[in-house]
């Protein structure tokens, strides 16, 4: 049994280097075209339940792989797999930023493992969401004996690998989650 996780393509606020958070910006022209590429990457791969978050970069991206995938009958929203929470950060430029905390701060901010932004949630408090996602979703696909497709964002797949892949937080922060490929897991019965 598989779980295919992919990133939705590029957003305006992705082009534009704005924190991007829980706001729903909508993918570009290039982002429609990441979300193609996905598309025919998982074209010969099956699965039967997919995942998505409320954001319509996630559900775009979804709809694209789903042209080639009439075996799919389910979709499920489960916002667990959304974005990390830049609270105050959402909808304001990396470089405003900068300019207004220093670039040590942001830097904090942005890729610190316990750092949480003001009103927002350091990768931990997504880590704990996620590992929650990850508990519920196990038993799905071992209950029903399905492969499933996850239609995610940036930093919630960089959680989802540090807990399936057991990395360091190292590792997991240094990570670049790409546009235009996907990650592939089997799961023992």
């Amino acid at each position: 049994m598989k779980i295919y996780l992919f990133r939705h393509g590029q957003t305006v606020y992705n082009r534009d280097k704005i924190f991007t958070g829980w706001k729903d910006s909508k993918l570009t022209k290039l982002g429609v075209n990441h979300a193609r590429i996905i598309a025919r990457k998982l074209k010969s791969k099956s699965f039967e339940i997919a995942f998505q978050t409320k954001l319509s970069r996630s559900k775009d991206t979804l709809k694209e792989v789903l042209n080639y995938h009439p075996e799919c009958k389910k979709i499920i929203t489960d916002n667990r797999m959304i974005e990390r929470n830049y609270g105050n950060l959402n909808g304001k430029s990396h470089l405003s930023i900068i300019k207004k905390y220093g670039k040590e701060q942001y830097e904090k901010w942005h890729r610190g493992f316990y750092d949480k932004p003001p009103k927002g949630e350091s990768f931990d408090d997504v880590e704990k969401r996620v590992k929650s996602f990850i508990g519920d979703l196990i038993k799905i696909i071992k209950k029903e004996k399905v492969n499933v497709a996850i239609s995610a964002h940036g930093n919630s797949i960089r959680l989802f690998r540090k807990i399936i892949e057991k990395a360091s937080i190292k590792q997991t922060v240094d990570w670049v989650i790409p546009y235009t490929n996907f990650f592939e897991y089997e799961i023992k019965e």
